[in-house]
């Protein structure tokens, strides 16, 4: 098992990652939910997996969300609070989370409100989630305006990543994962970004010993960054690498599966890279180097390769608008200096980020 601590003054906890993560936990499990707790669960992880769970927690309350985005939602969290407060749910038990990054958000979020907090286990079943939202204790839901934009930072007591349960991943999924692990070596560790073009194709091939190598790296890098700005005063910001215009081309799809989490930060990523190029701020090869990365996994990186998603760069300016980055009315870009070297680009002028999307809106799918 790979262990990487997660150091928070008075709340720090610990990430387990490893094949059979889940049953080597039970017993810190077990403690956490010993006062009165309830597991929140995606209805198809809960199909495939209950087994697995209710082996540690065999009497545990359990409660089903429906699969997809549209479940992070006001009607969700409403309803949810409510079963855990009908079932007893304590401030000193705890809210296991068990599915993707939707579950893990919207029962995080339950956690954080309810009875004013309650404690949170994350048992994350998706890429995505393994490496990127069950760590680092942002929790939320969206709204009308956007995605992400009322919730609330709490962190997990104990996060376990069990490898299994990525055997029934189907690969859409997994590679939507995958481009959150490229970010992390895109955004500050040129070296893991090298590792992964030699050793991605094991990733995604669910080999031991590259893919709990590949999660333990992402986590560590992600719970260094949380260590130092927990609640994105600064440096956490550079997390959001391909965010901004990813969840822009993620409003345009309506949530509704026709374009994945991942899939949005891959084509956001290759865009700020584009635009990095474009500003003279990264080396033109550094970009084609992430393009062809996220290529080679099968992974978008223009907006045409989501032929099913028709917009303008108009739309897009107004729903990056609504990021959280925003300040007096500017954008706030990720963007690099070179792989490895991402930076928080404050004070984007609006009109040459309208003029590269219109460009970008052109440009023919690969």
């Amino acid at each position: 098992m790979h262990t990487v601590p997660v150091a928070l003054p008075g709340k720090s906890y610990d990430v387990v990652i490893g094949r059979g993560a889940l049953g080597d936990q039970a017993g810190r499990i077990r403690a956490l939910t010993k006062n009165p707790s309830a597991i929140v669960a995606d209805e198809e992880v809960w199909k495939r997996h209950e087994k697995a769970l209710r082996a540690v927690l065999p009497d545990l309350p359990v409660i089903e969300v429906p699969s997809g985005e549209k479940s992070k939602s006001w009607a969700e969290f409403e309803r949810v609070s409510e079963l855990l407060l009908a079932m007893g749910v304590e401030r000193g038990g705890s809210v296991v989370a068990f599915g993707g990054g939707v579950v893990g958000d919207l029962a995080g979020f339950c956690a954080a409100t309810l009875r004013r907090g309650c404690k949170l286990v994350q048992v994350p079943t998706t890429l995505l989630s393994q490496v990127d939202s069950s760590v680092g204790g942002k929790t939320a839901i969206n709204t009308r305006a956007g995605k992400n934009l009322v919730g609330a930072f709490h962190q997990p007591s104990l996060v376990v990543i069990d490898t299994e349960f990525l055997g029934t991943l189907p690969r859409r999924e997994l590679l939507a994962g995958y481009a959150e692990v490229v970010k992390y070596g895109a955004l500050g560790d040129e070296a893991f970004f090298d590792w992964l073009e030699q050793h991605g194709g094991g990733v995604l091939t669910l080999d031991d010993a590259p893919l709990s190598e590949a999660i333990a790296k992402s986590c560590a890098a992600k719970a260094a960054i949380v260590a130092d700005d927990e609640k994105e005063a600064g440096k956490r910001a550079l997390l959001n690498l391909g965010h901004t215009f990813g969840h822009a081309i993620e409003a345009e799809g309506k949530y509704d599966g026709r374009i994945l989490h991942g899939e949005g930060v891959a084509i956001g990523m290759a865009m700020a890279a584009r635009f990095s190029v474009r500003e003279g701020l990264c080396p033109p090869g550094d970009a084609d180097r992430l393009e062809r990365l996220l290529r080679r996994a099968g992974l978008p990186t223009r907006l045409a390769d989501m032929g099913s998603i028709e917009t303008t760069a108009e739309r897009l300016v107004d729903h990056m608008k609504q990021d959280k980055k925003v300040e007096s009315g500017a954008l706030t870009l990720i963007l690099l200096r070179r792989l490895g070297d991402a930076f928080v680009a404050k004070d984007q002028d609006p009109s040459r980020v309208l003029d590269f999307l219109a460009e970008e809106t052109h440009l023919p799918a690969l």
